[in-house]
């Protein structure tokens, strides 16, 4: 094992708005900052081919971000589908499964995707592995729940005898306060690039630019997105008023 530096980070990237927003946060925090992925058969795959553009316009925006910025792993997990039925992989029907859970829920997704994570961070000396899990503003899924990830953070830490931390800080948040922290972390110039490069749909739909960004407009994920847009857009036009007015 590489001994952990304690100024590192490993970030899960999706190239959705909340993973983006949580790799700046990091990249803010942290002096050295890797990134993860993980294929597992999603129906949203193209944000696989988002992820190394929007690493490197996310660079561009801060020198010190691309001073920071270091290498990205893949990881295939096509197993989940395998041993799995969800809407998240397969074309089926989105909305509500029999148990109340969203259809698009995949049973022990973050559990694995946390535990591949801090294997890699762990071989990596990497201290801190962040994600962008909330419970405050989500879709229903169970292993988004802030006592999920405190739970899991202990099993990974005995079972490796390590140290890691979990680190989800949108956990406690809604969109649109999601919205406001990637502005007060990047300035309007993060907030567009998320806006516009980043993808949260889980029908995968690219095509029309919305004004909270691409998507089907209808899936939990861009109805989501959508509504914290509207209202950070209002927050942001009162802020804007307010400055005029003094």
């Amino acid at each position: 094992m590489v001994p952990l530096e304690a100024d590192t980070a490993l970030v899960l990237l999706s190239a959705g708005q909340d993973s983006t927003t949580c790799l700046a946060w990091a990249l803010d925090r942290f002096h050295r900052v890797e990134t993860i992925g993980f294929e597992y058969g999603q129906r949203h795959g193209i944000e696989m081919e988002l992820r190394e553009p929007l690493r490197r316009k996310m660079a561009a925006l801060n020198p010190d971000w691309a001073l920071r910025l270091g290498p990205d792993r893949i990881i295939a997990l096509d197993v989940l589908g395998r041993v799995s039925e969800s809407a998240l992989m397969a074309d089926l029907p989105l909305g509500k499964r029999p148990d109340g859970l969203p259809a698009t829920f995949v049973p022990g997704r973050n559990l694995v995707f946390f535990t591949f994570a801090a294997i890699v961070a762990y071989q990596r000396g990497l201290k801190h592995v962040v994600g962008g899990m909330c419970e405050t503003d989500f879709s229903g899924y169970p292993d988004c729940r802030d006592d999920t990830i405190k739970a899991l953070q202990a099993a990974i830490n005995l079972g490796m005898d390590a140290r890691l931390v979990l680190e989800t800080p949108l956990m406690w948040i809604d969109k649109a306060a999601t919205w406001r922290l990637a502005e007060s972390l990047g300035g309007a110039a993060l907030a567009e690039l998320i806006r516009c490069e980043t993808h949260s749909c889980y029908r995968g739909v690219r095509g029309t630019l919305h004004n909270w960004g691409h998507g089907c407009g209808l899936c939990d994920a861009c109805v989501l997105r959508a509504k914290g847009w509207q209202a950070y857009a209002a927050d942001r036009a009162a802020r804007s008023t307010t400055r005029a007015a003094r």
